[in-house]
């Protein structure tokens, strides 16, 4: 199959994925996927029946944006995944269809699973920490809930465990695409959960930031879109944006 555009690093194919993916006969690292939630009634919210189990024959991990409803509706098209984990996504300003409830500032990125747990990549997060020195702290005790008890020694390194809620902005300007996400969200999802040098799928591309961060980070993209305007705005972007590795 002929990419709709190409470089050495990412590929980005126009068409529904769940045609296109099967005939592209490859393996991934990883699957980030932003599907529509089915929370509205615009045309391009619809969800594409079957997609997680199509995927599930082509990688073992996997990132899925959504919402609390969504991931209820659709809970046994999940039925082939193991849930790993779950990340917020804290937006600068969010969105309300209602009027009469909280104005929802935040998404959820949830990281699947398929098979042995030590099988999948999944590089642990770890920020910056400039608080109490934690080696002063002394010893402490594993948490029961990992399955492994016992006699642990913190060792301050700078650093701690990532925080599960993300902040980053809403892409506001320049917005190529109705539920476009900032590269800064992408990220650390990518990073933890491909290797360098790895291929990173995106089934329901959009206008390609998933493509974007892959690339940035030094790992290869494939990216997928139905919508011809998203896939040409897509290939724009790419083009256009230089081609700077993580070091």
């Amino acid at each position: 199959m002929i990419p709709y555009w190409s470089d050495d690093h990412v590929a980005l194919y126009l068409g529904d994925m769940r045609e296109v993916l099967p005939a592209l006969a490859v393996q991934a690292d990883l699957v980030v996927a932003d599907p529509p939630y089915q929370e509205t009634t615009l045309a391009w919210d619809r969800w594409p029946e079957g997609w997680p189990q199509l995927v599930e024959t082509v990688a073992s991990s996997m990132w899925c944006f959504g919402s609390m409803r969504m991931f209820l509706d659709r809970r046994h098209d999940f039925d082939g995944w193991k849930l790993s984990q779950d990340v917020v996504w804290e937006k600068s300003n969010g969105s309300g269809f209602a009027r009469d409830r909280f104005r929802r500032v935040h998404e959820i990125a949830t990281h699947w699973y398929r098979g042995d747990w030590r099988d999948i990549h999944h590089d642990t997060p770890r920020t910056a920490y400039s608080g109490p020195d934690k080696s002063a702290r002394g010893r402490n005790s594993v948490t029961p809930h990992t399955g492994a008890i016992g006699a642990h020694t913190y060792v301050d390194d700078g650093t701690r465990l990532a925080r599960s809620v993300i902040k980053a902005g809403a892409v506001r300007y320049q917005r190529r695409h109705p539920t476009e996400k900032p590269i800064e969200l992408l990220t650390p999802l990518i990073e933890y959960g491909c290797p360098e040098g790895g291929l990173v799928i995106d089934p329901f591309a959009g206008s390609g930031s998933t493509l974007d961060a892959a690339r940035m980070l030094g790992r290869r993209a494939i990216g997928i879109e139905a919508d011809e305007r998203y896939v040409e705005a897509a290939a724009r972007r790419l083009a256009a944006s230089p081609l700077t590795l993580a070091q």
